[in-house]
């Protein structure tokens, strides 16, 4: 028996409904004025249908002793995550991308961005219209933080609840769909970061429809997701079947499943195994190339391994690159950076992707990690920052208020031109002065107060400095500034230059991992036809002057006219004249 599939779908004439409620007796839908009582279908489940309904149509779920509640498999929230939940019709949308068949994992170049501070509206159709700057620049997939409906209005994503559905102060679904449609006339993928290891504390209604969460299991907020438990089974199809909308419905090219490490499943099959097949089915089934992505801070080959022995995934976020180039160039050593710092963990991440192979971490005092033999380059997605770190300092400095204005340019060609498949951090390509903090909207007072204050209390030492997450100023603060002027201007073309490199040597930068010579401060990177050498230091070093960048290609029968010339930063902040 096909197993049932939760939420409402458009049907001719009306809607019909399917709700996983095996505590409850009765459950009907409240829509058009009245009570639509659903049928028991066994084993916990309820379907039925309601004509009139359409397209945008509001309804809510009404449940044993009355309480009215939104549908947890809701695919809008238009009054907020507290609301009604509403019909969305996702066949409503004529797409476009009748012959867009997705990009190659060794193609891709993430951009990852928060719609809400990307552009000064906030909106998915807002930084639809800004695509054109990131092909200008050379990135091929935009990666969309969590896009799921959270309380207020501010949030980075990560507190979402209903995890079918699209924020409304976005734009909603349909924006999304518009998004997409978009980017792929212009040759973008995109990817979305899907939280499936926990969800947010406010608005959650999950469990006064069902069993979805357990006390075996512990998130942040409470009580953790069920995937292991004798009832499991609807609610990984729930998790399972969200992933598959993406694909299906919204033409997505990739997913980032947020902190897998943190999804707890004892299960001889593990949920993640079940996204990736299920995506590449739904994939096959439209001709298109879709990757899942996961990121996982152990450094565990088995989240890349093919089952039984794996998960599958096509890809890991690998963060060994952004922590050795974060503590080289900054001197910072505290908690996780204690396993940092030196030239060792830098080169190894550079020639092997990943620096922590099973030795003993000197931050966890256990090992960590396993080997990455065999593995190609493009499975270990890395970056000079991203939003965690970020947003995760106590004031939210990016990478350009750390450090000399200098450093950005050799520490940049090792990302974009060494090992992995390179992600940038909005406004990282012209150095971003302004912060990104950590913001939040939430409407609980008792929830607002403990956020705030255990946001002080996380960073103790730097209390009296840090941003009040429930305070608007802050989320105003962390807006892209889009600055193209003086040395803004001239990083980025900086950026674009690399990434154009990058795609003209991709075959030989996908082959293999490169050959890594240190000498002092100096780092070369090796392969047949293109060497880059790059001092990540103050001093001279490695025979280059401080912050130099230095690119040398091999000669090429027939060069192309139309290529940028060879990038040589002078380490003045000017670089030499093209």
């Amino acid at each position: 028996m096909k197993p049932h599939e939760h939420g409402a779908v458009v049907v001719p004439g009306g809607a019909r409904f399917t709700v996983w409620a095996p505590t409850m007796q009765r459950v009907a839908v409240r829509a058009a004025g009245r009570d639509h009582p659903l049928a028991p279908k066994g084993r916990g489940w309820f379907e039925g249908e309601v004509k009139g309904l359409a397209d945008g149509a509001e309804y809510a779920l009404v449940v044993d002793g009355g309480q009215v509640r939104p549908d947890p498999a809701s695919r809008r929230q238009p009054e907020g995550v507290h609301g009604p939940s509403a019909l969305f019709d996702p066949a409503r949308h004529a797409w476009t991308d009748g012959g867009w068949r997705g990009i190659p994992l060794e193609a891709l170049v993430f951009y990852e961005l928060h719609v809400g501070t990307f552009t000064e509206e906030g909106t998915l159709d807002a930084a639809a219209a800004r695509l054109p700057d990131l092909v200008e620049l050379g990135t091929t997939c935009v990666e969309l933080m969590p896009l799921q409906p959270f309380a207020g209005t501010r949030n980075w994503g990560y507190d979402g609840v209903s995890l079918r559905a699209v924020h409304e102060g976005y734009g909603g679904p349909a924006a999304l769909q518009r998004f997409v449609d978009r980017a792929h006339a212009l040759g973008l993928a995109v990817c979305l970061d899907v939280v499936y290891n926990h969800l947010g504390p406010e608005g959650n209604y999950l469990t006064e429809v069902g069993p979805y969460l357990t006390a075996r299991h512990r998130s942040m907020w409470g009580d953790g997701i069920d995937y292991d438990g004798r009832r499991s089974g609807p609610v990984r199809r729930l998790v399972v079947g969200t992933a598959v909308q993406w694909v299906r419905d919204f033409h997505v090219d990739a997913l980032r499943l947020d902190a897998t490490h943190a999804i707890e499943d004892g299960s001889p099959r593990h949920l993640v195994t079940d996204i990736c097949d299920e995506v590449r089915a739904a994939a096959a089934a439209a001709n298109r190339t879709v990757h899942v992505i996961a990121e996982d801070e152990r450094n565990d080959r088995k989240v890349l391994e093919p089952p039984p022995a794996g998960w599958g995934c096509s890809a890991v976020w690998a963060d060994d690159l952004h922590h050795a180039l974060h503590a080289f160039l900054t001197g910072e050593r505290d908690t996780f950076l204690a396993d940092f710092g030196g030239a060792g963990e830098l080169r190894r991440a550079l020639a092997e992707g990943w620096s922590w192979q099973g030795e003993v971490s000197r931050h966890q005092g256990r090992p960590r990690g396993t080997t990455s033999r065999g593995l190609r380059p493009a499975r270990f997605v890395t970056c000079l920052q991203n939003h965690d770190q970020v947003g995760n300092r106590p004031r939210g400095e990016r990478i350009a208020s750390l450090v000399p204005w200098d450093a950005l340019y050799p520490a940049s060609a090792l990302v974009l031109l060494g090992s992995g498949t390179p992600l940038l951090f909005m406004g990282e390509e012209y150095g971003e002065a302004r912060p990104f903090q950590y913001f939040t909207s939430h409407s609980d007072p008792a929830l607002a107060k403990g956020v705030s204050e255990g946001r002080k209390k996380e960073f103790i030492s730097a209390a009296a400095d840090v941003p009040d997450p429930q305070d608007p100023a802050t989320f105003e603060r962390s807006r892209l500034s889009h600055r193209r002027d003086g040395r803004h201007g001239h990083l980025r073309e900086h950026y674009r230059r690399l990434l154009a490199l990058r795609r003209r040597h991709l075959p030989a930068i996908a082959a293999r991992f490169p050959d890594v010579e240190v000498d002092g401060t100096a780092f070369t990177l090796r392969r047949e036809e293109l060497v880059v050498r790059a001092n990540l230091g103050a001093a001279p070093a490695g025979g280059l002057a401080p912050w130099a960048v230095v690119i040398e290609e091999a000669a090429r029968e027939k060069p192309d006219p139309l290529d940028p010339p060879h990038v040589l930063t002078t380490g003045d902040g000017r670089g030499a004249a093209p």
